[in-house]
């Protein structure tokens, strides 16, 4: 996993909810649709064309206060699809927290950020330190990072869980 991400920032507001990610009408509606085919809805409703035509490789999306709220559903995986290096945020709901980690998409809580930077600018993200920096102010400020050794932090840097899951079956001899 990359631990510093350099991109370009898309700004969304409070309260950005999971059904705004993977909204149910285009994406529950239809079982049968892969993670590329889900991932072009993705904010649709409140970002017509986004995911389709907007949103590049490596980006970094910021957002304002509980980011995530909402369903159980994972609106980090069409994040992650699109390409999304890292997710920062004033603040983010605890179950969307979690289902980033298990994706193994980088969202950091980061209290200011919506302040810090204008869409548009580019950041670079340090994921172990926490430490952001605008490349076109030269301001830098902290996210809270996860701590080195926990579990949160070791499911991330594999990859999400999946990832470390088969790191620690191979660790064990139980997979080859």
């Amino acid at each position: 996993m990359e631990t510093v991400c350099t991109g370009r920032v898309w700004k969304f507001g409070d309260r950005i909810s999971t059904d705004l990610m993977v909204p149910g009408s285009r994406v529950l509606a239809n079982p049968g649709l892969g993670a590329e085919e889900a991932a072009t809805f993705c904010m649709e409703a409140n970002r017509p064309g986004w995911a389709v035509s907007e949103v590049q490789q490596g980006d970094i999306l910021v957002a304002g206060i509980n980011f995530g709220c909402g369903s159980s559903r994972n609106g980090s995986m069409p994040l992650k699809t699109l390409g999304i290096a890292v997710v920062l945020a004033e603040s983010v709901s605890r179950i969307h927290l979690r289902n980033a980690v298990n994706t193994g998409l980088p969202t950091l809580v980061a209290p200011g950020i919506t302040g810090f930077v204008e869409e548009g600018q580019s950041l670079k993200v340090n994921i172990i330190t926490g430490e952001v920096r605008n490349l076109e102010t030269g301001a830098t400020m902290s996210a809270e990072a996860w701590g080195e050794g926990t579990p949160p932090y070791e499911i991330l840097m594999a990859g999400g869980l999946d990832a470390y899951m088969k790191i620690k079956l191979k660790e064990r001899g139980l997979v080859s």
